[in-house]
């Protein structure tokens, strides 16, 4: 097995990489390394190597045949140093990346290797913000910038096929609130974001949310989102074209179509305005 650096921050996490060269994954089986997460394919945790502190997130590439076809057409380590390249480029908040790189084993990809600085006091979505127990105001302000955050994304013509709550951390720096995009391989630059793709992300992130949310918050979610409240006969439009895509998305995923509750409540609300 080989190891293949794609990016270091500095000589000395370059460093850290030649060791999983040598010694395979025995860092993330050993005691500087605090699992977070386990999967199949996935281990992801934080990982210390001297002084130097992580978040490491490794993606197993799967059999022979699976690693070759993604060494042909790009693995995870390669679609994130993209994703994060693109979100440093358009002024985006998410974590430094620290090394990436990938591992490979006759002429196959073996695994995906992405190190971030860790985001110590920043919480996903959920927990920062949503639920009743949370303050309202706090609620609301985080609403608001989740959801001009999400439109200024689309109106830079980035694109993400994996938006969901557990993607988004948030982080109190002194009563600033700040939104980082995480898990960033799926990020992707467009000539422009189509209708059809901005609602595509808000369905899957509003199906992330909606256990933690009410339809009250979900609604005021994407007036946020659009920045205003919208005319009835536009409000109807957007209605149409959000459960056209909600129906494809949850019938993709073997699930029956839950949008007309939330969303015959946002036509009944732009009616209202009539």
């Amino acid at each position: 097995m080989r190891a293949r650096v794609l990016f270091a921050a500095s000589p000395q996490w370059r460093q850290i990489g030649a060791k999983f060269d040598s010694r395979c994954d025995s860092l993330l089986d050993g005691p500087g390394f605090a699992c977070v997460k386990a999967t199949a394919r996935t281990r992801a945790g934080f990982l210390t190597c001297g002084e130097h502190v992580a978040f490491v997130k490794r993606v197993d590439a799967g059999g022979y045949g699976r690693g070759l076809v993604a060494r042909i057409f790009g693995s995870r380590a390669r679609r994130a140093l993209r994703g994060a390249r693109i979100l440093a480029a358009a002024g985006f908040a998410h974590p430094q990346p620290l090394l990436i790189m990938e591992t490979l084993t006759a002429g196959a990809l073996r695994a995906s290797y992405v190190l971030t600085a860790p985001l110590r006091s920043a919480r996903v979505l959920s927990r920062f913000a949503l639920g009743r127990s949370r303050p309202p105001l706090l609620r609301r302000r985080v609403s608001r910038l989740v959801g001009a955050e999400i439109r200024r994304l689309h109106d830079a013509g980035i694109y993400t096929r994996d938006l969901q709550e557990t993607n988004l951390m948030i982080e109190d720096r002194g009563g600033e609130i700040v939104l980082y995009f995480v898990d960033f391989e799926d990020f992707r630059r467009l000539r422009e974001v189509s209708l059809e793709r901005r609602m595509r992300n808000l369905v899957h992130l509003d199906r992330s949310v909606g256990r933690f949310a009410s339809r009250a918050q979900r609604l005021r979610f994407f007036y946020d989102y659009l920045g205003r409240r919208p005319a009835p006969d536009e409000a109807r439009r957007l209605v149409r074209q959000y459960a056209s895509v909600r129906a494809r998305v949850e019938r993709r995923g073997g699930k029956r179509s839950s949008a007309s509750g939330f969303w015959t409540q946002l036509e009944g609300a732009a009616k209202s305005k009539a």
